[in-house]
């Protein structure tokens, strides 16, 4: 049986996904090609916007009340599902053309970890595409109680943090930003509202990499 969390998600999210988020799912990712890898796939919201130049699909997804309503959409796009933390991805060095991150890295153990392993498994020149949301920072009294509420929110919505600055944590692991669009995110609870969403590059060998 599954647990609420996953079985409520895609009836939860439903609203923020008409309002915004789908449109932005299928921005970033219509340019995807290649061999993709997915962290943190969900439910597999992601899963029909992948356009045709993807030859193929790796997703990962570490709960496994998850991955039961992800494994069957994920046949009928012949992809493969594995049971894997972002920060242990038990993939080679430089095996994908992309990687694909939306609303993960807000709940991930260790973003600094998640983000070196995707780092790792990325082909020099390599692309992360990424939507997520982030602390509040131009908004002072939205980030106070961001802080106020977030040791309860972990709680009770699988780890996800709501004062983490992907951003910087981005750079921080040695990528290459892109533009990055900030943007509120519609009909989402305002403690989750403010997003960064964009794509980074892993640099070309020769070129800066750390």
């Amino acid at each position: 049986m599954l647990r609420p969390a996953a079985a409520l998600y895609d009836r939860f999210m439903r609203g923020v996904e008409e309002g915004c988020l789908r449109e932005w799912r299928s921005e970033l990712l219509a340019g995807l090609d290649g061999v993709v890898l997915e962290v943190g796939a969900g439910t597999g919201a992601n899963l029909d916007l992948y356009p045709p130049s993807v030859s193929e699909l790796v997703l990962t997804e570490p709960d496994r009340h998850m991955r039961g309503r992800l494994a069957p959409a994920a046949r009928k796009r012949s992809a493969t599902v594995h049971d894997a933390p972002a920060e242990e991805l038990p993939f080679a060095e430089g095996s994908f053309d992309a990687v694909v991150a939306t609303l993960v890295l807000c709940s991930v153990r260790d973003p600094d970890a998640a983000l070196a392993s995707i780092h790792r498994v990325l082909r020099p020149g390599g692309q992360l595409v990424f939507i997520e949301h982030v602390a509040a920072d131009e908004r002072p009294s939205r980030l106070a109680w961001q802080r106020r509420i977030e040791p309860a929110w972990k709680l009770i919505a699988g780890n996800c943090h709501l004062t983490r600055r992907t951003e910087d944590a981005i750079v921080r692991s040695g990528f290459e930003l892109g533009h990055v669009t900030r943007e509120s995110m519609r009909k989402a609870p305002g403690v989750v509202r403010p997003t960064i969403r964009g794509v980074a590059r892993k640099p070309l060998e020769g070129s800066g990499e750390r």
